[in-house]
């Protein structure tokens, strides 16, 4: 159906997913962002990163995404240059981010000044990231996906050097957009991040691209949330593409009340809640189930996984109370104190390497230690 929010699948025309590997890097504010960076640390040093076709992210993955494609060009996958590189190039701006809070200040700024939330933290994105640089700053290869949700259309927006599209809407080829606007937009969180808004030129769109809307103001005032909102693992632009996908998941996890609040804000919010729970639970069973059943390779990571899992003996020491309290940091653009940065790192880095040897290549020797030692997890 055309006002159906998931494209529906011509069977006449049916592709087989090509072989080629995909990483999806989902959302979760900074405790995502930082995370990711011990996953990409490992998947560097281990030769498995630079081959990679597709990089999909959402939210607080498309910041870690978003620097990592700026940068993509100066790395030279050498993991005996990594701390020369990848280390100076990715991990310590995203690292200098994650030290300051910029969600508490765009708020309350764009409760007493005109402007939106939104463009407060684009412009911080700017300044601490990605400076002038646009959508045709990313590399041709791998193709980058910053995904946000349409809210006029219900569909997921994606942003690319190629082009920008909704599948309903149309898209816009070579699109210009400033990169920290599109980062912005993928980690709109509702309610108080979201939305933000694209002012386009109508005419600016490829003629007949969308299915039913492409027409005003549908092509002149976008207005997009979080791609979290659609899909917080980053799955759907890579899973029907590629049939190896790795997934990083450092989303966060609904907790029981006790007495749910009854006011309609705050209940409102836990209904929220519930439905974005359901849907990470069924993405994430959907990646399960189809490495079980072969109709995908790769592996699966996340925040709250528990590494005595995947019985591998050399598996770096991460005590399973030690990485649920890291899963517990909450999901705010808020600075995170480096004991707290370090120890993410080396959880994503630990649990990204069980997975790999697990699941994607046994023949990889195990690691050192972690990149941070002293901090441990």
């Amino acid at each position: 159906m055309p006002n159906e929010p998931v494209q529906a699948i011509d069977e006449s025309d049916v592709r087989q997913p090509e072989p080629g590997v995909a990483l999806c890097l989902s959302g979760g504010g900074y405790r995502a962002m930082v995370f990711h960076i011990g996953a990409l640390w490992r998947l560097y040093e281990t030769g498995h990163l630079q081959p990679i076709k597709r990089i999909s992210s959402v939210s607080g993955g498309s910041i870690t995404a978003g620097l990592l494609a700026l940068k993509w060009r100066k790395l030279s996958f050498d993991p005996a240059r990594l701390r020369q590189d990848f280390v100076i190039e990715v991990v310590a701006p995203l690292r200098a981010l994650a030290g300051e809070t910029i969600d508490e200040e765009a708020i309350v700024l764009g409760l007493v000044l005109p402007g939106r939330v939104s463009d407060r933290v684009a412009a911080a994105y700017k300044q601490h990231l990605f400076g002038p640089a646009t959508l045709q700053d990313l590399p041709d290869q791998p193709r980058f996906v910053i995904n946000a949700t349409n809210v006029q259309s219900g569909a997921l927006w994606r942003f690319m050097k190629p082009y920008m599209r909704d599948y309903r809407v149309g898209e816009v080829k070579s699109p210009t957009l400033s990169l920290a606007q599109a980062v912005a937009a993928s980690s709109a969180f509702p309610p108080v991040l979201s939305p933000v808004e694209l002012r386009l030129n109508p005419a600016s769109f490829t003629p007949n691209s969308g299915t039913d809307l492409q027409r005003t103001p549908f092509t002149s005032k976008v207005i997009l949330s979080d791609g979290g909102v659609y899909d917080n693992l980053g799955l759907e632009t890579s899973w029907k593409r590629y049939k190896t996908i790795l997934v990083s998941d450092a989303g966060g996890k609904m907790q029981p009340e006790e007495e749910p609040k009854s006011d309609w804000a705050r209940h409102a919010y836990r209904i929220l809640d519930l439905v974005d729970n359901q849907v990470r639970a069924l993405r994430k069973r959907q990646v399960i189930d189809s490495f079980k059943d072969g109709s995908r390779n790769g592996a699966y990571w996340g925040i709250r996984t528990n590494i005595a899992n995947y019985q591998l003996p050399s598996a770096l020491p991460c005590p399973f109370e030690r990485t649920m309290a890291l899963a517990e940091t909450p999901t705010r653009l808020k600075r995170l104190d480096d004991v707290v940065q370090e120890r993410l790192i080396n959880w994503g880095y630990a649990v990204c390497d069980a997975a790999m040897r697990r699941h994607v290549d046994p023949a990889l020797n195990a690691p050192g230690g972690l990149p941070y030692p002293d901090a441990a997890v």
